[in-house]
């Protein structure tokens, strides 16, 4: 039997961000929508900040240099936020 190898990692090829959710196209036709307010950090930053991202790779995640956030694909696909910001506390 002759059986070639099939890549079956997810791989995100387009991202859209509005300004209550984070939307993943993937490679294999799927669309993953995610609630901003599951990533702090996205939530917080600026529209022209959000909108400065990286694929990483070959689509295993996404990468925002100004506010320092890197989310996997399959992350994302298995549901995980981000912790949740520790605010400073005042002295």
């Amino acid at each position: 039997m002759n059986t070639s190898a099939v890549d079956v990692r997810p791989r995100t090829i387009e991202v859209h961000i509005t300004t209550d959710e984070l939307e993943v196209m993937l490679a294999d036709g799927r669309r993953l929508s995610v609630p901003l307010a599951w990533f702090p950090k996205l939530l917080h930053a600026t529209a022209a900040q959000r909108d400065h991202f990286e694929i990483l790779g070959d689509g295993e995640g996404i990468h925002w240099p100004e506010i320092d956030e890197d989310l996997s694909t399959a992350g994302l696909l298995a549901g995980q936020r981000a912790p949740a910001l520790q605010m400073p506390q005042a002295s």
